[in-house]
């Protein structure tokens, strides 16, 4: 049933009629208020974005500044090769070997092992540091800002690293704190 409106125009003798279908216009209306409906029920159901915290970059800076502690101290890992070395030295040099061969392979190549393993550790201590800093150049995820603590303790990983390293190659070469003499 079509019904007249108010938005009839007469302009002379030509007279425009506007037809408007009531029952069109609110199929219309239900069909777009339940797209919006569904809408709004998809946002509410939706899982929240999560801001991301900076929570493994920190935890990456303080691993870095362990590692590097590690380094200097000395690890189980350094230990244990550095006793293997001994045994082995000790297998290997015979009963009537001169004390520098003795001393070269009980106690050298014991040396050496502790400071490659803890040349190691710092070589992971200083590697880690310098990706927690250089991370955000590349894009912070979700434009959240590094937080201080998180450079701070980077920074202190990555000095300790490069001390470490340092240590590491000036005692396996013999530079710092080499073996003694048989002499």
């Amino acid at each position: 049933m079509a019904e007249k409106t108010e938005d009839e125009t007469v302009t002379g003798t030509t007279t425009a009629t506007a037809v408007v279908d009531p029952d069109a216009q609110t199929a219309e209306r239900s069909e777009d208020a339940a797209a919006g409906s569904e809408d709004i029920a998809a946002e509410q159901h939706a899982e929240p974005a999560e801001a991301p915290s900076g929570t493994g970059q920190g935890a990456a800076a303080v691993v870095s500044a362990a590692l590097g502690l590690v380094s200097l101290t000395g690890g189980w890992p350094g230990t244990v090769a550095a006793a293997r070395e001994t045994l082995v030295g000790q297998l290997r040099t015979a009963a009537d070997a001169s004390v520098a061969t003795q001393i070269k392979e009980v106690y050298g190549d014991a040396w050496d092992a502790t400071a490659l393993w803890g040349g190691l550790f710092a070589l992971v201590a200083l590697i880690t540091g310098v990706v927690v800093l250089v991370r955000p150049a590349f894009g912070a995820p979700g434009g959240i800002a590094q937080a201080p603590w998180i450079k701070s303790v980077a920074w202190a990983g990555v000095s300790l690293g490069v001390i470490g390293l340092l240590l590491a190659v000036l005692t396996y070469t013999g530079v710092l704190l080499g073996l003694p003499s048989a002499s």
